[in-house]
């Protein structure tokens, strides 16, 4: 899972910092998540969404990009529509600004600021974005009619927040996001990965977090450097462009130093210019497998 963003400092200054937020969450709606994706990121932008016409509709950090990635993948894993996806990811960008914080209002943690005392499962649990983003979705099922729903009406059900109508805010740019995580839009996201941010390749944990995060249907092929994902036949367009978003939102965390389906290659010594159409030549992907290379392994 994506490294959890951690309070700084002393446990007096922890306890400082959780007031600070506290009262700033009091302060207004939508005042902390919106800093994360406007002016003052504290982490640099290095992921990118395409937007309708083709241009960059918005940027993201890493951590970000895997977090929202990781929400995408378990709702395919769940079977559920894009709409879920889109509310899940526009909750979590109010919530957390898709960090996996362990920190905020009184007990709230992760990405969806879940709060233990309030049966959402032991503090470990809410701080694992799999099983936060599944509790979100189960929760959110719940909702009679919640595709329907203002996407704000339907998360402001699950979350009870004091601030019911701060998710509308991010549903243009979770949407867009949303459409890129299931398949829908090709190579419309992509993220570079400096040099000096290249990790060593995870080839096994590459494979583990594919089969937890989309379910056993995702089978990776391989074990050294290389890991091939078959699809099956019908599903090759759209589950094809869901795991290799997937794999390049997780690209500087697990070493993905290639990604190739289709006729589109992405690959990190040159990742600034996002994903290549290969046109055929000898570089080029198959249409009927999502291909992933891993950086020198340590595994």
């Amino acid at each position: 899972m994506p490294e959890r963003t951690t309070a700084r400092g002393t446990p007096g200054k922890r306890r400082a910092l959780r007031g600070a937020l506290g009262m700033l969450l009091l302060a207004g709606a939508g005042v902390y998540a919106v800093g994360q994706f406007g002016a003052g990121r504290e982490e640099p932008p290095h992921c990118a969404v395409t937007g309708p016409d083709g241009g960059t509709a918005f940027t993201l950090g890493h951590e970000q990009a895997a977090s929202a990635a990781t929400i995408g993948a378990v709702g395919s894993a769940r079977g559920l529509p894009e709409r879920a996806v889109t509310i899940a990811i526009a909750t979590a960008m109010q919530e957390s600004s898709l960090r996996n914080i362990d920190y905020g209002d009184r007990d709230s943690l992760g990405l969806f600021q879940q709060r233990p005392s309030m049966g959402w499962g032991s503090e470990a649990e809410v701080m694992d974005p799999v099983y936060a983003a599944g509790a979100f979705y189960e929760r959110l099922v719940e909702v009679p009619d919640y595709a329907s729903l203002p996407l704000t009406v339907a998360a402001q059900e699950v979350q009870r927040s004091a601030f019911p109508d701060a998710y509308a805010q991010h549903e243009a740019r979770a949407a867009l996001l949303a459409g890129a995580l299931t398949g829908r839009t090709a190579a419309a996201l992509t993220c570079s990965v400096p040099v000096a941010e290249r990790p060593a390749g995870q080839p096994r944990e590459v494979h583990r977090r594919l089969v937890r995060e989309f379910g056993e249907g995702v089978q990776p092929i391989g074990d050294g450097a290389r890991l091939t994902v078959p699809l099956l036949a019908g599903e090759e367009t759209r589950r094809g462009w869901e795991l290799a978003h997937w794999a390049v939102a997780h690209s500087a965390e697990l070493g993905i130093e290639r990604i190739a389906h289709g006729n589109h290659v992405w690959e990190a010594r040159s990742s600034g210019d996002g994903w290549r159409e290969t046109g055929g030549d000898s570089v080029a992907g198959d249409a009927r497998e999502v291909q992933l290379s891993v950086f020198g392994t340590t595994d």
